[in-house]
């Protein structure tokens, strides 16, 4: 049985969430923000500065989108939604270092963090049930 220092050590080691994206976002750090989520769902909305590459064309399409050593974060829909870990699980056994941001596209928006489509970025609202909402 695996204790509990080593169990959430790993799961650290494997997962983000999105204030911590958005944070290191900010501040300039390296590494390549994939929505692994079909071409309807990128064209509804996105996570500006993330490529689109559906978790079922990583295999084939990774190495030409994504640089071979660059640390890969990848996001799908919702925690409803096991896309994510299915990308995730993609780029590990493409030799990627992965980590799977929780909570995915939905709770980057309801955190109020920038979406944007093709006509230019979306409105912003921050949703009282996961962020502080200033008055």
């Amino acid at each position: 049985m695996q204790d509990a220092r080593s169990y959430f050590s790993s799961k650290l080691a494997h997962e983000t969430d999105a204030s911590d994206v958005f944070a290191a976002q900010r501040a300039g750090e390296e590494f390549i923000l994939v929505d692994v989520r079909s071409a309807a769902a990128w064209d509804q909305g996105h996570i500006p500065g993330a490529i689109h590459l559906p978790y079922r064309e990583i295999a084939e399409r990774a190495a030409e989108l994504v640089p071979n050593g660059a640390a890969v974060v990848v996001y799908c829909w919702s925690p409803g939604c096991n896309a994510g870990a299915k990308g995730a699980l993609a780029f590990a056994e493409a030799g990627y270092a992965v980590k799977e941001m929780i909570g995915g596209y939905e709770y980057w928006v309801r955190e109020g963090y920038p979406a944007e489509d093709a006509s230019g970025p979306l409105p912003r609202h921050r949703d009282p049930l996961v962020s502080i909402v200033a008055p």
